[in-house]
């Protein structure tokens, strides 16, 4: 697909008053404005940052569903139940059901409604913790981020529906008890409101705030993150205000595969795992079953005496896993043409690599690991050339976040809903419990963005009567 550039509008267009505000540009904030947008009210999406789509354009993996046509197309047979337990085990069984529920029910709606819009995921791969195929992606492999956002995008430009950036939402108004309207900060510092029915926070989480992730997590602070700038959990103080509740706030996901040797720390998504990659330490010794939680894997890694490991893969791999090619432009992957070629890019002692490799191939052929793989083992580790990725763990997703039900509305402390407040996406906390699996970020996002535009529909359709 093409690159597409979208032009925000000059903010000397924006009006006193819109039907919702959407309070970020990510994917949940552009599916809710599409959402709403389709049934038939006035949105404004309002961004801090210069770029628009937040943290989404990082995302690299897929969307999980289960029981959707294209898996049936790929002979997988799934279920929601299995859908709900593996994230459910994955998350140490401390998510909010009520959440996970409405989550793994309707995930496979959401792909049957981006494919209605033209944007088709019709291919498979599989994450950590899953044990099954309903890791949806393009066909093409792209990367899952950009390809939804630049869709959307286009969506949104033939809609009519106005994008703002470089717009700071400072506070949330009230009308009584419930949302009455915004008011934000222009680049210029200059003051300005927007009176509105409702509001939609959807501002990413706090991945990339020092500060918050110190106040619950100082043991994190020395981590690097993979998050874009903006995601400073600007969301949850606008919540707080308003009279919130924060739940979780102290689960934060450090993701274990970050390619991190240079100023940027970049994602190594986790489908180059699902696809046949294998993780060895400095003596290239295998040392931890790749698709197990990313908390696990974490774990393990950190337990190395240099806390690094390196990511073996070959062209095998790189013909289902085409972000290998994005990560390779950008110099990050080493290349060998045998496996004790490589070895020697390493650092590795050529033997101990070569014996891993042909223990991994071994396993592939059984269908039986010694370290517990059950999953991304379709395919032997065999074809030149062989590459390798340095990898650590760095800070990469907050599950804490604003308090929702599974109707997006924002609780407070007792439970009861903030008229005209709703929160989707990882600004959001409670869906994914302790650990989020692969896969479920980008889900989360369409599921309860749409969820959002919904409700938000509901609440100003009964207010009207």
């Amino acid at each position: 697909m093409a690159k597409y550039i979208f032009h925000p509008n000059d903010l000397k267009d924006i009006k006193p008053s819109y039907d919702v505000v959407i309070v970020g540009s990510g994917a949940t904030g552009l599916i809710s404005a599409i959402q709403v947008a389709e049934l038939g009210l006035k949105p404004v999406v309002l961004e801090k940052m210069d770029k628009l789509g937040g943290n989404s354009t990082r995302a690299s993996s897929g969307m999980n569903a289960a029981e959707t046509s294209v898996q049936l197309k790929h002979h997988v047979v799934d279920s929601f139940a299995d859908f709900y337990n593996d994230t459910y085990v994955g998350g140490g069984k401390t998510n909010n059901v009520e959440l996970l529920k409405y989550f793994t029910s309707h995930a496979a709606l959401t792909v049957d409604w981006l494919a209605q819009h033209g944007i088709e995921l019709d291919d498979l791969t599989i994450t950590g913790a899953m044990h099954t195929k309903r890791t949806h992606r393009p066909s093409n492999q792209a990367p899952i981020g950009g390809y939804l956002v630049t869709n959307f995008l286009q969506i949104i430009e033939k809609m009519g529906i106005e994008v703002y950036n470089l717009v700071d939402v400072t506070k949330l108004i009230k009308d009584g008890d419930a949302i009455s309207g915004v008011e934000f900060t222009d680049k210029d510092d200059n003051v300005h409101h927007i009176s509105t029915n409702a509001v939609i926070l959807a501002t990413g989480g706090f991945g990339a705030s020092k500060e918050i992730i110190g106040k619950y997590r100082k043991d994190l602070t020395h981590y690097r993150t993979t998050n874009q700038p903006g995601a400073t959990g600007d969301g949850l103080q606008l919540a707080k205000q308003a009279g919130a509740a924060l739940v979780d706030m102290n689960k934060i996901q450090v993701h274990p595969t970050v390619q991190q040797d240079n100023d940027h720390a970049f994602l190594i998504g986790e489908a180059i795992r699902g696809e046949g990659a294998i993780l060895v330490d400095n003596q290239g010794k295998r040392f931890v079953n790749e698709l197990d939680t990313r908390q696990a894997v974490t774990d393990a890694i950190n337990q190395l005496p240099d806390k690094h490991a390196y990511l073996v893969l070959d062209q095998n791999v790189v013909d289902h896993a085409m972000a290998v090619k994005f990560y390779d432009s950008m110099g990050m992957v080493i290349h060998g043409d045998t496996v004790a070629d490589l070895a020697k890019a390493i650092d590795v002692d050529a033997t101990n690599l070569e014996d891993t490799v042909e223990k991994w191939n071994q396993a592939v052929a059984n269908q039986h690991d010694e370290l517990g793989r059950t999953t991304g083992m379709q395919r032997p580790l065999n074809k030149a050339p062989y590459l390798a990725i340095h990898i650590a763990p760095a800070v990469h997703y907050t599950m804490g976040g604003i308090k929702i039900n599974h109707l997006t509305q924002v609780l407070n402390a007792h439970d009861d809903v903030i008229d005209g407040l709703y929160a989707a996406g990882e600004t959001s906390g409670g869906l994914h419990g302790d650990n989020r699996i692969g896969g479920n970020s980008i889900a989360e996002t369409v599921v309860f963005g749409r969820q959002a535009g919904q409700q938000v529909y509901r609440y100003i359709s009964e207010n009207k009567k």
